[in-house]
């Protein structure tokens, strides 16, 4: 008969996952309210040691990443769930839009971090997921009337960018939306063929 009790190396694995999911969630908390903030509040926050924080992330930089990557992918698997919530397919392109930029314009806070080849691996690794979600949002609002057919995803999310370099605040929120208005209006025609 074989032992069916878990062993102490799957059960150090598994605390260990929970461990690096804590961190990085404590992160993506404590970087929206700081990017300054000491990586002793990011331990103490998830609930672990320095020595376990920087285990899983040995330098700033690679918790950084990791955070982001973290929130682009939670963000990228949303799209469908973002639309079932509006009424409006063009709704729900606009506040799937606007917590791109608010990810994006926490991380250009966090310095060179993102400017790394690290970085741009994560950065690489992340574009073929947000495109196919920005698909999603198009396909509805093409289907809804509000955007033509023809629009290249990856196009948009080019021309969306402005969103992540508008103020993170009120007045940086309404010019965001006069922006996104002015952005519909063209996205209403077919593209040019180049």
């Amino acid at each position: 008969m074989t032992d069916q009790r878990p062993s102490t190396y799957g059960t150090q694995r598994e605390a260990a996952a929970r461990n690096r999911v804590a961190i990085i969630e404590a992160a993506h908390e404590l970087f929206a309210q700081n990017p300054l903030v000491p990586l002793s509040e990011v331990a103490k926050r998830a609930g672990v040691g320095a020595g376990t924080l920087y285990r899983h992330f040995p330098t700033r930089e690679d918790l950084i990443l990791a955070a982001y990557q973290h929130d682009i992918e939670r963000l990228t698997a949303t799209a469908g769930e973002v639309l079932a919530r509006h009424s409006s397919a063009k709704a729900a392109f606009v506040e799937w839009f606007e917590t791109l930029s608010g990810y994006i314009r926490i991380k250009h806070g966090l310095g060179d971090a993102l400017h790394s080849a690290a970085a741009q691996h994560v950065i690489s690794a992340s574009w073929a997921p947000t495109t196919a979600a920005v698909a999603k949002l198009v396909d509805a609002c093409v289907t809804e009337g509000t955007m033509s057919a023809g629009h290249d995803p990856a196009d948009i999310i080019m021309l969306m960018s402005f969103l992540w370099r508008v103020a993170n605040n009120d007045e940086g929120v309404a010019q965001g939306r006069r922006l996104i208005a002015t952005v519909f209006r063209g996205l209403e025609q077919a593209p040019r063929p180049s």
